[in-house]
């Protein structure tokens, strides 16, 4: 079935009838069920997300070997570089090896490092490397990064220095970098840790809780390590949402329970983040990370230089940490309004050049000024526009570099090793990634990319697909079912939030625009003899088509409205089919 904007995808579990578990409603055990879940066991183990459900670490490749080195430098005086990559992802998991280390070993020489976006770009750098020895660090730790750094890991051995590398990137062909001491990575060939789609700052909390337990020589740590550790699991848990990984396994327990540390979380910068935000005080969700949280910590590395950031999450004290919120604030204003500007030539020029069409199933684009720290997010928003994979680039006379993002279903990776003899560098992985080539490529290379796209895609998958767990009917949705499909939550990638298909609805009064611009649409539909109250954000263009009588299929997802000390249940409208 199709609606206004996607295809529809009725989960195919979720016709049979589950077993009903004590105390979850109907509706919610459909939906459980609809997820493979059908059975008291399953349901407790997913609803409580328990911490000690997590798996071992010492499970990772090379995780005990590492901690045993970055232990024996912090306890006997080596000076250990963590270096991180400058994205959320990256910072806070540097932020997780300072904090730790410094807490298990009071007075160890801890330093950190994070590249200049633009000026040396992503990843582990040789000359870093060198630089890093000379000034006599004797362990590096990579964040976030370093997976596929073969020279720089070569370059790290030649100066003495001990590399090792914690990432969760895409692997290699040929592996992974041999000089290296050690390779943390939870994807590494014959690895036995049994979830492989951990985001970087929860490796290097992984490595954290190892080096922890080898410290102290227990299984439970001391008090303040413990709470300096919780306090790496909001970190953990905010870059989980922030990386987009999927919040499924072992990354929804990590992402559930830091979300639910971050209220009081000790970590001073994080805390004058949040304040800087507006949000103290309050149960941040999912969302608040992903659009409040997360793109200021972004906006440093993107409009200036990731190391603020790391100060504000490592070494700052709650004057300066004050200081740095606000900075990464203006810097997410600058970030929009720069976000915009590219966003707007991009898609004329994409329009243009005819790679929106169904015959052309990938954008390929190159700008001179596109500032390379928000090409990513310009593609993002393109992918909502277009739904193909994007790639924008900022085009100099020596070089054409930017980002790529995918869609579900086109691994961005392998199209780019397919086209990487266009390239002078790539990385990444299935849905976002980073490259460069020379400008006398471009040409070829986007016609490579897109014949690439367009063979492996069909003209279907560029409508997006909603996938829906199952029916229900208004009188379903209850504040006790609203409540329980709540706590399914954090939502994010391949866990959504509970998406409900409503059947047979009539619009009981003429619909209203909301917000300044009037960018968004309030409704109310009735089923029988129930209203519900329904929001559609950035619906309100689709106002003219809708009128008070009409009858219609909706795609919603069910939400608590809490005002005042009252609750009641809404719904946010998804996509909707009008019935003739």
């Amino acid at each position: 079935m199709k609606g206004l904007t996607h295809r529809w995808m009725l989960c195919p579990e979720a016709t049979g009838t589950p077993p009903l578990a004590p105390s979850v409603e109907p509706l919610v055990a459909r939906v459980l069920a609809a997820r493979g879940m059908g059975d008291q066991p399953a349901i407790s183990a997913f609803l409580d997300a328990r911490l000690t459900a997590m798996h071992e670490p010492s499970l990772l490749p090379d995780c005990d070997r590492a901690a045993q080195r970055i232990l024996h430098a912090v306890t006997t005086g080596q000076p250990v570089v963590v270096y991180g990559d400058y994205d959320v992802d990256g910072i806070c998991a540097t932020s997780i090896l300072f904090h730790a280390l410094r807490v298990i070993a009071p007075g160890a020489d801890v330093r950190t490092y994070v590249p200049h976006r633009v000026d040396e770009g992503y990843g582990l750098h040789a000359p870093a490397m060198a630089a890093l020895a000379r000034e006599g660090a004797r362990v590096a730790v990579s964040v976030d990064c370093g997976v596929t750094a073969f020279e720089a890991a070569a370059a790290a051995r030649a100066a003495g220095l001990d590399l090792i590398i914690t990432d969760h990137h895409t692997i290699a062909p040929q592996g992974v970098p041999p000089d290296a001491y050690a390779v943390v990575h939870p994807r590494r060939p014959g690895s036995a840790y049994p979830f492989g789609e951990l985001c970087g700052a929860a490796v290097a909390f992984k490595l954290a809780w190892r080096i922890a337990t080898l410290a102290q020589g227990a299984t439970r740590v001391s008090p303040p390590v413990r709470e300096t550790l919780l306090d790496g699991l909001a970190l953990a848990g905010m870059a989980t949402i922030a990386d987009i990984v999927p919040l499924v396994g072992e990354n929804r327990i990590i992402a559930k329970n830091g979300l639910a540390r971050l209220k009081t979380c000790g970590n001073i910068g994080l805390r004058a983040l949040i304040h800087a935000a507006n949000l103290a005080g309050e149960n941040i969700d999912s969302e608040q990370v992903g659009f409040i949280l997360g793109p200021r910590i972004n906006a440093c590395g993107r409009m200036g230089h990731a190391r603020d950031a790391v100060e504000l999450m490592t070494t700052a004290a709650p004057d300066r940490a004050a200081e740095l919120a606000a900075q990464l604030t203006r810097l997410n204003e600058q970030r929009r309004r720069t976000e915009k500007k590219i966003f707007d030539e991009a898609r004329r020029m994409a329009e243009a050049a005819g790679m929106t069409r169904d015959d052309r199933r990938a954008i390929v684009l190159a700008g001179e000024g596109w500032h390379t720290g928000v090409v990513g997010i310009v593609c993002s928003r393109l992918i909502g526009a277009f739904h193909r994979p994007t790639i924008l680039l900022n085009r100099t006379a020596d070089e054409c570099a930017g980002s790529g993002r995918s869609i579900d279903g086109f691994s961005l990776y392998d199209a780019l090793h397919a086209c990487s003899a266009r390239l002078t560098r790539f990385g990444g992985h299935d849905m976002a990634a980073g490259l460069a080539l020379h400008p006398d490529s471009l040409d070829a290379f986007a016609e490579e990319f897109i014949r690439h796209a367009t063979e492996r895609l069909a003209p279907e998958e560029l409508t997006p697909s909603l996938r829906i767990d199952c029916a229900a009917t208004t009188d379903e949705i209850t504040i006790q079912a609203a409540r329980q499909l709540e706590a399914m939550g954090p939502a994010g990638r391949a866990n959504p939030a509970p998406r409900l298909l409503l059947r047979e609805l009539e619009i009981a009064r003429t619909p209203e625009t909301v917000g300044s611009t009037g960018a968004h649409l309030a409704m109310f539909l009735r089923q029988g003899a129930r209203e519900l109250r329904v929001m559609g954000w950035g619906w309100g263009e689709k106002r003219d088509i809708l009128r008070a009588g009409q009858r219609l299929d909706a795609v919603v997802e069910p939400r608590l409205n809490r005002w005042n000390g009252r609750e009641r249940v809404e719904a946010q409208l998804l996509d909707l089919a009008l019935r003739a």
